[in-house]
C-alpha cells in the first residue's frame, strides 16, 4: 500500500473515534442521563437507580461476551463485519431514545434502547481498537492512538458545543447561547432539545463512521463462523490457563482496571460534587464539558507525541499523577475557600478554578486513555492476539466499574462530607500506580517471555 493510502486509511481509523464519541458525551455524561433522571422519571433518587441498573447491565453483557467475541474474531481475522454487526444495535438504540418524553412509560423500553446502543458503543469500539496494530509501524502505534483519542475528544466537544448553540435553551430563557430558537421548533416544555441527542447521536455516527469501512485497513477473512467460533474457545482458554507466563500483560490489566475505575468516577462525580459544593446547573456543566472535551483533545494529541518520544509507560505514569492533582484541587475547593484560604462571599473564584481543574482532567483523560491503549498493543504483541486482547481490556473495565461509585458512597455516608467522600478516587489513582510498577518494563518486548 503506498503512502497516500496508508494516512487516507490512518485518518480514517482515526474518525471512528469521533463518530463514537458524541454518544458518551451527549447521551451517557452531560445530556440526556440527567435529563432522563430528572424530567422522564421526576425522583432523582429513582431516576439515578434506574439509569445506574440499565448501565449495570449493559456493562455485564460486555464482560460476559467480550473476551470470546474478540478471540473470535481474531480467527476470523477482518475486523470491519464484527464493526457492522454491532453498528445495528447502536444505531437504533440511540434512535430510540426519542421516545423519553418527560414522565414517559414504559421506562424499561426507553433503558432496552439505553442497553443496546451502549452494548453496541462498546463492542465497535473493541473491535475498531484491535485494528490498531495494523495501522502502522509500532513506533507509530502512540502517535496514531492519541490522534485517534484527540479526535474523539473534538468530537465530543463540537457536538456538545452545536447542541448548546442550537438546541438548548440558556438558563431563564427561551433562546440558545447562539442566541437562536430551538432549530425544528423543539419544544422544552416536552424535553424534545434533550430527547434529539439520540437521534442525532445516530446520524452523527452513521456519517463518520463510513470512512472506516471504506478506507481503514483490515486483516483478511480468515476461518469461517463455525470454525472461528471453535478455535476462539480454545484460544481463550488458552490465554487463560497461561496467566503465568503473561505476567506482565495481565498484571498490567489490573493496574489499568484499577486507574480506569478511579478516572470513571472522576469524570461520574465530578459533575454532581461541582452541582452539590458549587451550585452549578445544567448549563454551566455544559460548558464544563465543553472545557474538559476540549483540554482533553489537545492532551491526546499531545500525549501520542509524547508517547513515541518516551514509550506509553511514562506518559501513564505522568498523566496519573495529572489526575491526582485534579482530585487533590477539587477537595480542596469549595464555595468559601480555595486551597484552604477563604475567599469572599460570591467570589467567582471557586468556578474558575473548578474550570481548570476540568481542563486539566480533560487532558490527563485524554493523554491516560490514549497510552493506556498503546501500552496494551505492546505487552500483548506477540502474546495474545488483539482483538481478544481489547475483549479482556474491557472486561477489566468492567469487573470493578461499582468499586468507585461504593466507595465513594461508603466513605460520603461515614463522614457526612460530599468533598471527603470524593477521597477514594486519589487512593484508587495511587494503587493503580503500583500496580503498574508491577508490570514489568522488561516484558512489553515479543520474544521476552520468561522460561
Amino acid at each position: 500500500m503506498d503512502e497516500r493510502m496508508d494516512r487516507r486509511g490512518v485518518f480514517a481509523w482515526m474518525l471512528f473515534d469521533w463518530a463514537n464519541q458524541p454518544f458518551q458525551t451527549l447521551i451517557v455524561t452531560f445530556v440526556f442521563g440527567p435529563y432522563f433522571v430528572a424530567r422522564v422519571v421526576g425522583d432523582p433518587v429513582a431516576g439515578q437507580a434506574h439509569w445506574a441498573t440499565a448501565t449495570a447491565i449493559g456493562g455485564a453483557a460486555v464482560a460476559v461476551l467480550a473476551p470470546l467475541l474478540g478471540a473470535v474474531a481474531d480467527r476470523t481475522g477482518a475486523r470491519k463485519r464484527w464493526i457492522a454487526a454491532f453498528s445495528a444495535p447502536f444505531v437504533i438504540g440511540c434512535a430510540g431514545l426519542w421516545i423519553a418524553a418527560p414522565e414517559a412509560s414504559p421506562l424499561w423500553l426507553i433503558l432496552a434502547f439505553f442497553v443496546l446502543a451502549y452494548v453496541g458503543s462498546e463492542f465497535t469500539l473493541i473491535f475498531s481498537n484491535a485494528m490498531l496494530p495494523g495501522l502502522g509501524p509500532r513506533r507509530e502505534i502512540g502517535r496514531i492512538s492519541g490522534s485517534g483519542w484527540a479526535l474523539g475528544y473534538a468530537g465530543g466537544l463540537v457536538a456538545l458545543a452545536l447542541v448548546l448553540a442550537l438546541l438548548t435553551p440558556a438558563p431563564g430563557g427561551t433562546r440558545t447561547l447562539a442566541g437562536l430558537d430551538p432549530v425544528f421548533g423543539l419544544s422544552d416544555a416536552l424535553g424534545e432539545p434533550a430527547r434529539a441527542v439520540g437521534p442525532a447521536s445516530a446520524l452523527w455516527y452513521l456519517v463518520f463512521a463510513l470512512p472506516l469501512f471504506l478506507f481503514a485497513p483490515d486483516a483478511a477473512p480468515a476461518a469461517r463462523l463455525g470454525k472461528a467460533t471453535r478455535e476462539g474457545l480454545r484460544d481463550l482458554r488458552a490465554t487463560l490457563r497461561q496467566i503465568r507466563r503473561f505476567r506482565g500483560f495481565f498484571t498490567y490489566l489490573l493496574a489499568s482496571m484499577v486507574y480506569r475505575d478511579a478516572l470513571a468516577g472522576l469524570f461520574a462525580f465530578g459533575g454532581i460534587y461541582a452541582a452539590g459544593v458549587l451550585g452549578w446547573g445544567m448549563f454551566e456543566l455544559g460548558l464544563f464539558g465543553i472545557v474538559a472535551a476540549g483540554a482533553g483533545a489537545l492532551g491526546a494529541w499531545l500525549g501520542g507525541r509524547a508517547d513515541r518520544a518516551f514509550g506509553p509507560r511514562p506518559v501513564i505514569v505522568a498523566a496519573i499523577w495529572m489526575l491526582i492533582g485534579v482530585g487533590g484541587l477539587a477537595l480542596m475547593t469549595t464555595r468559601e475557600a480555595v486551597l484552604g484560604i477563604p475567599v469572599a462571599p460570591g467570589s467567582p473564584l471557586p468556578d474558575r478554578v473548578f474550570f481548570f481543574a476540568g481542563a486539566v482532567l480533560g487532558a490527563g483523560s485524554g493523554i491516560l486513555q490514549a497510552a493506556s491503549r498503546t501500552l496494551l498493543v505492546h505487552l500483548a504483541e506477540g502474546r495474545v492476539a488483539s482483538a481478544q486482547a481489547f475483549g479482556l481490556y474491557a472486561v477489566s473495565g468492567k469487573v470493578t466499574a461499582f468499586a468507585a461509585p461504593a466507595l465513594i458512597a461508603v466513605t460520603t455516608a461515614a463522614t457526612g462530607s460530599q468533598r471527603l467522600g470524593f477521597s477514594p478516587v486519589i487512593a484508587l489513582f495511587l494503587i493503580g500506580l503500583l500496580l503498574l510498577y508491577w508490570a514489568k518494563q522488561e516484558y512489553e518486548q515479543p520474544g521476552d517471555l520468561p522460561a
